[in-house]
């Protein structure tokens, strides 16, 4: 239904029932022209007389009554559905649909829907954790975490914290195997990589050279799909990883792991969280992203400073 008609009708209705076309403007805040105009296109389309008019009354003829039985229950419905739909978007408890990379994210965003439900404990939160790029706008997602830059366009962004990515090994594998000076020496090296579980490809390391971000590849001793697989055999001495840095922090502040080539960390990427125009967004999806960046945008938890990094096993850094 175009726009012009349903104003018309509903300007029709207001008058049935106010029994004044001045009232009805008034009523739907709008002016007694812009009334009087809505209503004669009505009776122009229609090719019908609705009213009986004089300067002090306007009475329903026998067309009038019967378009007003009859559209007035639909209209009534319709106004009721599209206020409820209103109200919906201001209700605080209600469904709650995220998204983000089911890699290294999920302890941070557990924590941070934990703390959210509790705050709230009508929402209800439905997680889709996926390190492939969704569309968004078909699965339905209120808010969104993803590495790097969003495809997506007409979504807005705000950055999180930056991702680190420190090669570690723990106090037992250098105690057996050395330590590498280099990245020409990690070819002597028993080395993890990860399998990327949408592709099945084995990623090369991603480190910076003179500067400039580089593929470092390896002969994987491990291979896993898993980063979490892969951080047990780190932590078990049986190989050298690189393992992000919100996954290696605690372990690393802990001492169970120590970073290495720290000189060739690259400046990789940074978390963002995105979402669609804040307001026509849920109350609940508003609120929720405005926790997530005041827990996670620029957490020192979740990024090692400079002395953390430094480790203990000499002078690493060196090319």
């Amino acid at each position: 239904m175009a726009i012009n008609e349903l104003r018309s009708i509903t300007t029709f209705i207001k008058a049935a029932e106010l029994g004044s076309l001045r009232k009805a403007a008034a009523d739907l805040g709008i002016s007694p022209q812009a009334a009087s105009k809505a209503l004669a296109q009505l009776e122009t389309h229609l090719d019908v007389r609705l009213f009986h008019r004089t300067t002090r009354v306007m009475s329903l003829t026998d067309a009038g009554q019967r378009l007003f039985e009859d559209v007035r229950p639909a209209v009534t419905g319709m106004h009721r559905a599209l206020q409820s739909a209103k109200s919906a978007r201001d209700e605080f408890a209600g469904p709650l649909r995220i998204t983000g990379p089911r890699t290294t994210f999920q302890p941070i965003l557990w924590r941070l829907v934990d703390e959210f439900c509790d705050m709230h404990p009508g929402i209800q939160p439905d997680v889709l954790l996926d390190d492939r790029i969704g569309n968004w706008v078909e699965d339905r997602v209120d808010v969104g975490f993803r590495l790097g830059p969003s495809p997506h366009e007409g979504v807005i962004a705000r950055r999180l914290f930056p991702v680190q990515l420190p090669i570690c090994g723990a106090p037992s594998y250098f105690a057996k195997h050395g330590v590498p000076e280099s990245l020409a020496d990690l070819a002597t090296h028993r080395c993890s990589a990860y399998r990327h579980p949408s592709t099945g490809k084995v990623l090369p390391w991603r480190v910076k050279i003179d500067g400039q971000a580089a593929d470092q590849p390896v002969a994987p001793t491990i291979c896993s799909n898993d980063e979490l697989f892969e951080l047990q055999a780190v932590l078990a001495g049986k190989v050298l990883a690189q393992l992000a840095g919100v996954t290696a922090a605690p372990f690393i502040r802990s001492g169970k792991l120590i970073p290495i080539l720290v000189d060739h960390m690259p400046d990789y990427a940074s978390y963002f969280v995105y979402f669609g125009s804040r307001s026509s967004q849920p109350v609940r999806a508003r609120a929720f992203i405005d926790l997530a960046v005041q827990r996670l945008a620029d957490n020192p938890e979740y990024v090692l400073n400079p002395s953390e990094l430094l480790g203990k096993v000499g002078r690493p850094g060196r090319a």
